[in-house]
């Protein structure tokens, strides 16, 4: 009997273990999160940030490949000034997104106010 218990509490423990793993699997999103964090130009006015800020907003209805947007910045570091957060279907949507019609529109407004912008994006 002493024999059997070392294999059967090995196998439980096993078997507890994986359901975590694949459940953890079949939740990952697969979406690409596209974060920037951006310092304005010194002369740049308050309403010039927030027309950067409503266009990138604006950009899910102008291009379906972005999901979700944040704009609201509650702490950010190392001396940027905003954070935006954009939320991609996948990383062919992120790829299609450079270059395309609504970020060229979308960068006429913000790339003549931005000083100095670090973008991370991140997938599982």
């Amino acid at each position: 009997m002493k024999k059997l218990i070392l294999p059967l509490l090995s196998v439980g423990l096993l078997t507890l273990g994986a359901p975590a793993t694949s459940a953890q699997t079949a939740t990952a999103p697969k979406s690409v999160i596209h974060v920037v964090t951006v310092s304005w130009k010194p002369d740049t006015k308050p309403e010039q940030i927030q027309a950067a800020l409503d266009g990138v907003k604006a950009l899910p209805a102008r291009y379906p490949g972005i999901t979700r947007v944040w704009t609201k910045s509650i702490k950010v570091q190392g001396g940027k000034a905003n954070a935006i957060v954009m939320e991609f279907a996948d990383e062919a949507a992120l790829k299609a997104y450079t270059d395309s019609p609504a970020q060229m529109e979308w960068y006429k407004v913000y790339a003549a106010i931005r000083g100095e912008s670090t973008t991370f994006d991140i997938t599982n």
